[in-house]
Order: structure tokens, then C-alpha cells, then sequence
């Protein structure tokens, strides 16, 4: 991505008029669409709309959705937005390992009970929709992604156990650590949806710890925890299907030798046990 861009240099140019930027670095994920700004006014942080598309992702929504964190530390500070750009303040820390990740459970978990607790954003998550689009931006498509989608289409989307905001991409890459405390970084995802599917998320990405987690949510939300552990099998399905068809989407946009890997793991993956 060249520095120059108009868009992003008139967006830089609307927020911080006096602000020179002297270099644009392109910042390493799974998405490919963000940069490290360095500019006079301080360090920054863009993130593209992406191109090709991907469902869901909604610059100008995930602007307003951070607005509304402005003050509780759970997220960066963001700046402006546009159509194709966020602009938002450089997070400083550290990206959590993932092989830390476990150690930072006491505190990820206060974190995101705090998160749930902010008001709903009004954006209301709904999968169905998402895995549609997703199967029909697809060109490889196969029998057994379509049986899996129509049996989820009959089945239909669990009823929440209880509706909070949700992050929804939640693993160590998303995480930055600065003196002991965490905050949540690329909110591109989320929306107002039920506890215990943020919970799965958190499940699939910490399997050997999900017993651990289960009992913590159930006490912070007054669940019982065979009730919370029900609610996450409904949901299991539809965040394994969800998982496989994002991959499947990356691999084929970016025919990245990476992702076609991890999209081949996650299909592998669509009828196993978390």
C-alpha cells in the first residue's frame, strides 16, 4: 500500500491538519489491511477496508462501536473514519504469545467481563446471514459446506442465553499487553450477540482450559454452568462453520499458500469435537 493514498492522506489531513506523515509500515495478520502510521502528531494506526470484501467488515461501524469505549481501557483511542479507512492512536504494548495466552487468563477474563457489561452497541450479530454470504463470495465450494449450512439454516440460531457486546475475535494476536494489563485490539467483528458465544470462541482457542472458563462465566452471569456448557454446544457448529468458511474466503482472495493450509485444517476440523 503506497503512503500517498488520497483517501487515507485526506482522512490524516481532516483529524490532525498539522500532522506530517513520514512513514506507513504495513502491521503483520491474518488480514492484511492494517498499517503503522509514523507521523509528527505521534504514532497511528490505519486499518484498509478490505479489498476484495469481506462480509461484516464495516469501517465506519467499527469506528462508532469504539467511540462508544472511549474511557474504559478496553480498546485504542480511535480518531476518524471513512468509507475505505480507521484511523485510529497507536496501542502501545505487546502482542500476547500465544503460548502465553494461558497465563493471561485471570486477567482476559475480567477483561471481557468488563466488555459485557458495557451498554449493546446496537448492532445486532447474526451468523446465518454471514456464513450465507460467505458461501456465495466462495468459488471452491463442496457438498459437505453446503449440507453443514442448510443444517444450519434448519436448525436456526440458538436463543441467547444473554445478549451483551461482544468482541468476537478474540485470541492472542488481539490482544496487547502493556505493564500487566490487557486491551483488545481489531474489533472489525463485533456486535451485540449471546455471552456464550463469545464464550466458544474463547473455548476453541483454549480447549484444555474451557471447564476453567465455563465455571468463571457462569459466575459472573449467575448460570448454571451445565446450562452455560449447553449453550456452547449449540453454538460450536455454527462458529466451526463460520471459522472454515472465513479461511476458505482468505485463501482464495489472497492465494496465500498459508491460508489455503489453515482452510484446509479448519474443513478438516468442521466435524470434530473442540
Amino acid at each position: 500500500m503506497h503512503k500517498t493514498d488520497p483517501a487515507l492522506q485526506q482522512l490524516l489531513h481532516r483529524v490532525l491538519p498539522q500532522a506530517r506523515l513520514h512513514e506507513m509500515q504495513a502491521v503483520t495478520g491474518l488480514s492484511g489491511q492494517s498499517w503503522r502510521l509514523e507521523t509528527s502528531a505521534g504514532t497511528l494506526l490505519a486499518r484498509r477496508t478490505p479489498t476484495p470484501a469481506m462480509p461484516q467488515v464495516n469501517r465506519l461501524r467499527e469506528f462508532r462501536q469504539l467511540l462508544r469505549l472511549r474511557g474504559t481501557g478496553l480498546a485504542q483511542q480511535p480518531l476518524a473514519a471513512s468509507r475505505d479507512w480507521l484511523l485510529l492512536r497507536w496501542q502501545p504494548g505487546e502482542v500476547v504469545a500465544p503460548e502465553a495466552l494461558a497465563s493471561h487468563l485471570p486477567q482476559l477474563l475480567a477483561l471481557l467481563g468488563c466488555l459485557h457489561r458495557q451498554p449493546l452497541c446496537g448492532y445486532r450479530l447474526s451468523l446465518l446471514p454471514l456464513l450465507q454470504r460467505y458461501w456465495q463470495q466462495c468459488q471452491q465450494r463442496h457438498p459437505s459446506w453446503l449440507r453443514a449450512l442448510r443444517h444450519l439454516q434448519q436448525q436456526g440460531e440458538p436463543k441467547p442465553l444473554r445478549l451483551a457486546f461482544l468482541h468476537m475475535d478474540v485470541h492472542a494476536g488481539n490482544l496487547i499487553c502493556q505493564q500487566g494489563k490487557l486491551s483488545l485490539i481489531d474489533w472489525e467483528y463485533a456486535g451485540d450477540g449471546d455471552i456464550a458465544l463469545e464464550l466458544a470462541t474463547l473455548c476453541a482457542t483454549l480447549p484444555q482450559h474451557t471447564a476453567q472458563l465455563i465455571a468463571d462465566f457462569a459466575q459472573r452471569y449467575r448460570l448454571s454452568p451445565d446450562v452455560l456448557q449447553q449453550q456452547i454446544h449449540r453454538w460450536q457448529p455454527w462458529l466451526r462453520l463460520l471459522m472454515a468458511s472465513w479461511y476458505q474466503l482468505r485463501a482464495e482472495q489472497t492465494q496465500s499458500a498459508a491460508m489455503r493450509h489453515l482452510a484446509r485444517q479448519h474443513w478438516q476440523q468442521l466435524h470434530s469435537p473442540f
